[in-house]
């Protein structure tokens, strides 16, 4: 058993390299955000450590700094973290049979661990819920990592978030490519683009995320039913057979 969680840290880690570069920088400056705005480095451990979602905690430090009211706060955080419902349902047969491993992989999945895992094939000589949780964890520790190191930075070096927002475009776009390299089938990722390029142009660029999920996951819904449906049909015709 050991040696089998030796290898499952082995082929997960390489998996989680492009994540490692975004998060430990990205964390980094989340870090120096809090620092600068007069948290301490327990409030930056404690926010990526329990809430651990990378755009919300970077409005948080807003709405900390405005002192906005709780119920103001609940509602910015329901309409950011919104994309997690759409994305997490698509998971559910992934993580059916995850049992114990259940509940770290629903808490450590975030965007860019979705893209990791969702289209993630274990080898059959490895156990493929130990891979899934290491690859979360991995992500999980970068961030971490990142955001102490830049809390402990602080106003210790001069930094400049200016543009930082890009950086985690320019995540996506690696992790895109890669799979878009390696993997046969390419609907998916068409679907993806002009589903959220109509909305863009449809809604603008403040309300088209929601749109854009809700597209992509009817749509997918409707080729994995018809996918089932042609399943079954083969399994008929092979017993009639």
């Amino acid at each position: 058993m050991q040696g089998k969680k030796k290898s499952a840290l082995a082929y997960a880690f390489p998996k989680t390299i492009p994540v490692m570069t975004g998060y430990l920088f990205l964390g980094m400056a989340y870090g120096v955000l809090m620092s600068v705005n007069g948290f301490s480095m327990l409030w930056t451990a404690a926010m990526s450590i329990f809430v651990y979602a990378g755009s919300m905690q970077y409005m948080a430090v807003l709405l900390f700094v405005a002192a906005v009211g709780p119920v103001y706060a609940f509602l910015m955080a329901l309409m950011v973290n919104a994309r997690h419902l759409f994305y997490g349902i698509s998971m559910l047969d992934k993580y059916r049979g995850a049992g114990k491993w259940k509940p770290l992989l629903v808490f450590l999945l975030t965007d860019e661990t979705f893209s990791v895992v969702c289209n993630e094939e274990v080898p059959k000589e490895l156990p493929e819920y130990p891979v899934y949780a290491w690859i979360s964890v991995l992500d999980y520790a970068y961030w971490i990592i990142g955001s102490l190191l830049g809390a402990g930075l602080g106003n210790r070096i001069p930094f400049s978030t200016e543009g930082l927002d890009f950086a985690l475009t320019a995540l996506f776009l690696v992790i895109f490519t890669e799979q878009w390299l390696t993997q046969k089938k390419h609907r998916p990722a068409v679907v993806g683009i002009l589903a959220t390029t109509l909305c863009l142009v449809a809604f603008g660029s403040e309300l088209f995320i929601i749109p854009a999920m809700a597209a992509i996951l009817a749509v997918m819904t409707l080729d994995y039913q018809k996918e089932q449906q042609r399943e079954r049909e083969l399994q008929k015709g092979g017993r009639a057979a």
